[in-house]
């Protein structure tokens, strides 16, 4: 057999061997060839004065100049700064709910009950983004059963989307990715403490450890690398920030705390004179931060840890 300087099998050797396993990944390759790095030309258009009819080869070079209106315009330091905010806060926010939940999940022994459960957490994340922010907007106006609620509590009564203050936007934000991801969220750590060897649990019963400390010092400590896996993606995708729900729950009232760079890039680019070239600059800015963010979040959790995505 074939072999390479280091003892493992060539390629070719694998490629006869898994040909099947290699079929199956075609399509996918191909997917993400296509729709992926290809579109990866694109960036050019950050540099230019990017023209439809004169293609990405043909507009004019501008260098750094649409990176500069990005940076020097007039909403764009708030706009950075609500988006440094709410990616901390659904960063802190999002986190932990899905580990607790797959936690519960694990320890109900009703297996019925549980199957319920799981399936309700699940359903959210299925729901169109539109049909969410009509059930905030329902929920949140003055007279919505949540601020009902809050009116109860001795809160003022008032519209909560239309609150200027900080930080009332950001938390509404953050609360709605959490119900939204919590439960599908759950499944890959449900699908870790379903691994967790069962003996361990056995033995650590019979020396006397009651549930909380099974979970705290058994199926804690066994999904603890995959949860540093999830962090460190989170981190890498932290500027998102669900720019989604908030172009449509904002307004002109809020733009101040909810305007964060993916809206603002929206209104620069296709308001009333649209600008590809600024948009995709603000695309790449972002994505070069996430990158960096990605891989400091690796190296921080490497070295407090000794777990490392890659």
């Amino acid at each position: 057999m074939q072999k390479t300087k280091n003892g493992k099998k060539s390629w070719k050797q694998d490629f006869r061997k898994n040909w099947p396993v290699y079929l199956m990944f075609l399509p996918l390759a191909i997917y993400f060839i296509i729709f992926n790095y290809i579109p990866m030309g694109g960036i050019l258009m950050a540099f230019e004065k990017f023209s439809p009819s004169k293609g990405i080869l043909g507009s004019e070079w501008v260098g750094l100049k649409n990176f500069v209106d990005l940076f020097t315009g007039q909403a764009f330091t708030t706009a950075l700064r609500n988006t440094v905010c709410m990616a901390v806060i659904n960063l802190v926010f999002g986190f932990f709910p899905p580990i607790i939940l797959a936690i519960v999940f694990s320890e109900c022994q009703n297996r019925v009950f549980r199957r319920f459960a799981q399936i309700c957490s699940y359903l959210p994340n299925f729901v169109s983004a539109v049909v969410v922010c009509a059930l905030v907007t329902e929920f949140l106006k003055s007279t919505g059963a949540v601020t009902e609620f809050l009116t109860w509590l001795g809160f003022e009564r008032q519209n909560w989307l239309a609150n200027p203050n900080i930080p009332v936007f950001w938390i509404i934000n953050a609360l709605i990715g959490v119900w939204v991801g919590m439960g599908y969220g759950s499944i890959v750590y449900t699908t870790a403490i379903s691994n967790v060897n069962n003996d361990l649990k056995e033995a650590a019963a019979l020396d006397g450890a009651n549930r909380w400390q099974r979970v705290r010092y058994i199926v804690i400590p066994s999904i603890l690398p995959l949860a540093m896996m999830m962090l460190t993606l989170s981190v890498g995708t932290v500027f998102m920030v669900g720019w989604d729900k908030i172009l449509i729950l904002y307004m002109p009232k809020t733009y101040d705390v909810a305007d964060v760079l993916y809206t603002y890039t929206y209104r620069m680019a296709f308001g009333q004179t649209v600008n590809y070239g600024l948009s995709t600059a603000s695309g790449l800015f972002q994505s070069v931060v996430g990158t960096i963010l990605l891989v400091v979040s690796n190296k921080l959790n490497k070295k407090a840890t000794s777990y490392s995505l890659f």
